[in-house]
């Protein structure tokens, strides 16, 4: 399981080890280097890799000043899966990471703008 502190733009210490490229959290492993398509915006394709380890809850950390944006239809496809899907800057997606049950909660977070 992760833990995730000291986050300040474009850098975040996951399980003690510094990330400076936007990532995903998942229940079981985390995936550096976290590429989508269209810099700041965030479609189901983004996802597609991690659809199926998705769990109950997926925190998206939109960036410091919220620049990335998921497409409507994201947020409505997971809720069809059944994911819960709470979309907030990437600061307040770390601190509500850890407020949460790890094994239930899933993060992508963007680091920078």
């Amino acid at each position: 399981m992760a833990k995730l502190e000291d986050y300040r733009f474009g850098r975040l210490v996951v399980n003690g080890q510094e990330r400076t490229r936007d990532l995903i959290v998942l229940p079981g492993r985390v995936i550096p280097g976290w590429w989508r398509r269209d810099g700041h915006a965030l479609h189901m394709e983004d996802l597609e890799d991690v659809l199926e380890e998705l769990p109950e809850r997926l925190i998206i950390g939109c960036g410091a000043y919220g620049r990335l944006r998921p497409d409507p239809s994201v947020l409505e496809a997971l809720s069809r899966r059944g994911t819960e899907v709470e979309v907030r800057d990437t600061a307040d997606a770390v601190h509500r990471y850890g407020e949460l049950d790890e094994r239930t909660t899933a993060a992508a977070l963007h680091l920078t703008c």
